[in-house]
């Protein structure tokens, strides 16, 4: 897979359909690879939300330092991803 310049990291995962360790985790190949049967790589069916810090549409990446991981709700697992200015 070529890159093209976007990162991404998983924010948000739904842990009635994804195992929460996914959550802060980096969206590359890796993570597809990984990815269970019946999860959609995209996140379509609400499995997973991410957080984009860098790609053609920013003037430059956006600087973030991954946090921590809580459960919410009983159900999705969040990451923090805090901003540098």
């Amino acid at each position: 897979m070529q890159s093209s310049g976007l990162r991404a990291d998983l924010c948000c995962v739904d842990t009635t359909q994804l195992n929460g360790r996914f959550s802060g985790r980096a969206f590359d190949v890796e993570l597809l690879r990984d990815l269970p049967p019946g999860i959609d790589p995209c996140g379509e069916n609400g499995e997973f939300h991410t957080c984009v810090s860098a790609g053609p549409m920013f003037a430059g990446p956006i600087d973030v330092t991954r946090g921590d991981t809580l459960l919410r709700d009983g159900r999705f697992a969040y990451t923090d991803f805090m901003l540098h200015l």
